[in-house]
């Protein structure tokens, strides 16, 4: 007979990869162990076991999760009525919100990713491109006497607005909500108008 899904069953999942989150990212993927994951969740391995069978798969089971969420949360963020340069704002703010609270699935993302099988990496850097792709799009709408034709330029732009948002976890870890959105400002002003535009 099979056995029955619990009721609670979405939650002990999602609670064990907040916790894997946070072990991963303090202890490093490749020294953490199951039991300091259980440890973590308050729960047996054994337990952590009947929803993930091996800590790659609690990996993958967290980014997958994370990216996918974050994708879908920036994305999807409503843009109607917005003029070029206020949906640029718009984006570069979710982002910010975005990540709050998710400093160590950002630290596993960046630093563990690659423990992963190639099949799964190249699953999750989708999500990534996705993303990339968006804000790449609204830099062109901002500014498309400079971009058409310059895809170098248009791409170097695009990861220079992610370098700044992803390197803020690294130095205002816990911000709240109005620091990130005043940061999203900032970052905004500098990549419409420049450094004189400040």
């Amino acid at each position: 007979m099979a056995r029955t899904i619990a009721k609670d069953h979405d939650e002990k999942r999602a609670q064990i990869l907040k916790s894997a989150a946070k072990v991963f990212a303090e202890s490093g993927y490749d020294r953490a162990s199951m039991t300091q994951l259980a440890r973590e969740c308050g729960i047996s391995k054994a337990n952590i076991y009947h929803y993930y069978d091996s800590k790659d798969a609690v990996l993958y089971g967290l980014l997958d999760t994370y990216l996918c969420e974050l994708r879908d949360r920036v994305c999807r963020v409503d843009l109607e009525g917005l003029g070029a340069e206020d949906r640029l704002r718009r984006i570069v703010s979710e982002i910010m919100l975005a990540y709050q609270g998710a400093d160590h699935e950002h630290q596993v993302q960046l630093g563990a990713m690659g423990a992963l099988p190639e099949e799964q990496q190249k699953h999750l850097r989708g999500y990534q491109r996705e993303m990339v792709q968006f804000m790449s799009d609204a830099l062109k709408d901002v500014a498309p006497e400079i971009f058409n034709g310059d895809a170098a330029k248009l791409r170097g732009a695009t990861m220079s607005v992610f370098g700044m948002l992803n390197w803020y976890y690294m130095w205002n870890s816990g911000a709240g909500s109005k620091a990130r959105e005043d940061y999203a400002g900032l970052v905004a002003d500098l990549t419409l108008s420049g450094v004189k535009g400040l």
